[in-house]
């Protein structure tokens, strides 16, 4: 076995584990020309290695045979060892929907199929270190659903995701965007997007979902949010594999600090394990009688689903109230809703129309709108609540899945 070292003294460390002399040279070539970065390479394999120091490191990179099992033993007993601190990353000669279910059990960070572009190794340790450096904070999934249709769930899930994006003044957090209505979903079309999730592709095998494949199915809007959305299928009415859905949004979690969901109307086999996996479920009304009724029913019914689970909460939408009105009013509201009355949202539809029509966010249309001024009200105070909260998800990542639920 031999080892060796970068003599710089940066903070930023890469440990690397291989036998193959053309991807230590390679390895070498990308991060030895880094001043920013130490390079620690030890040759052998991860069975021919006794013990692979991992302290101080920022990433590990382990090159293995993943048709041999002893290599694939020994990771496992050396991920036992080491845990998810410092991420590894796994670099393999091949790949198939049994290796990436048992690295994926083992909780490695990510996983590249050689022949691997030094480009593409060092975006993925940067990733996998960020990600690493996020997981002593959980990801805030913020869910809507509505009580009727056409309660305007979408605008709100675009705002509220627009508004957590711009709500550090430090770092940018990273948030996504995520549409459940895979029948009638609209949030790519507000945002003039082109839809990029492919369901046809990763239904079969779910398993082969991994942050790779998540990158080329992201939708990416130039303020910087990240958008999950499936071209409509309106004359296919159907459930998809609750697997495929918690797989799904339990790879989002992992990867963002902030996720938005939109969610359909109709309650499907995979919807019980979304709302489980929710900090902060909120359902959508509109300022009518039967929609009230609606939303009071809905929470009665999630309640009973989902137990001690997340308690969501009604936010009304569209709400007017005039003077001498003798229509409904703020006071009916709060008594009908009790405790489960978050607030209301502003009636402004020549706004919402405008920038659905321009694809573009409603702060760009006219900035310090009603709605947006309101919303922030609603959502931004919960972040620093949030931050001392008890994470609610369970799970390798994030969401239990519906089978167990």
């Amino acid at each position: 076995m031999r080892m060796a070292q970068s003599s710089n003294a940066s903070n930023t460390v890469v440990a690397v584990l291989t036998a193959d002399p053309a991807f230590e040279q390679a390895v070498s070539a990308t991060f030895g020309a880094s001043g920013a970065i130490e390079l620690r390479v030890v040759s052998g394999t991860v069975t021919s290695v006794d013990s692979f120091a991992t302290d101080g490191v920022t990433v590990a990179v382990v090159d293995l045979d993943a048709t041999r099992p002893e290599e694939m033993t020994a990771l496992e007993q050396m991920m036992l060892r080491i845990g998810v601190s410092p991420p590894v990353v796994v670099v393999t000669q091949s790949f198939d929907a049994e290796v990436a279910r048992r690295l994926l059990q083992m909780r490695v960070a990510d996983f590249l199929v050689k022949p691997v572009q030094p480009i593409e190794l060092v975006r993925t340790c940067a990733r996998v270190s960020r990600s690493s450096v996020a997981e002593t904070k959980e990801a805030q999934i913020y869910t809507f659903i509505p009580a009727v249709g056409g309660a305007g769930v979408t605008t709100l899930a675009i705002q509220t995701a627009l508004l957590l994006l711009n709500s550090s003044q430090r770092a940018r957090p990273a948030v996504c965007l995520v549409d459940l209505d895979f029948q009638h979903g609209a949030c790519a079309d507000y945002l003039d997007l082109e839809p990029r999730l492919d369901l046809k592709e990763i239904e079969p095998r779910p398993e082969r979902l991994d942050r790779q494949l998540l990158e080329i199915m992201l939708s990416h809007h130039a303020s910087g949010l990240e958008v999950i959305a499936a071209p409509n299928s309106p004359a296919e009415m159907r459930s998809f594999d609750p697997d495929m859905v918690t797989r799904l949004l339990d790879l989002v979690s992992s990867h963002f600090d902030y996720v938005v969901i939109d969610m359909p109307r109709t309650w499907f086999s995979w919807t019980d394990s979304v709302m489980l996996g929710s900090n902060r479920p909120f359902i959508v009304s509109e300022m009518t009688v039967p929609s009230i009724r609606q939303a009071k029913a809905l929470v009665s019914a999630i309640r009973e689903r989902l137990g001690d689970g997340p308690q969501p909460r009604v936010i009304v939408n569209r709400f007017e109230q005039r003077l001498f009105d003798s229509g409904l009013k703020r006071a009916d509201v709060e008594q009908a809703l009790g405790t489960n009355f978050a607030g209301t949202i502003p009636n402004n539809y020549r706004l919402v129309r405008e920038a659905i029509d321009r694809g573009v966010p409603l702060d760009e249309v006219k900035a310090g709108n009603n709605i947006s001024t309101q919303l922030k009200k609603l959502i931004l105070p919960q972040i620093a609540r949030s931050a001392g909260a008890v994470p609610r998800l369970v799970g390798k990542l994030g969401f239990v899945s519906a089978k167990s639920a």
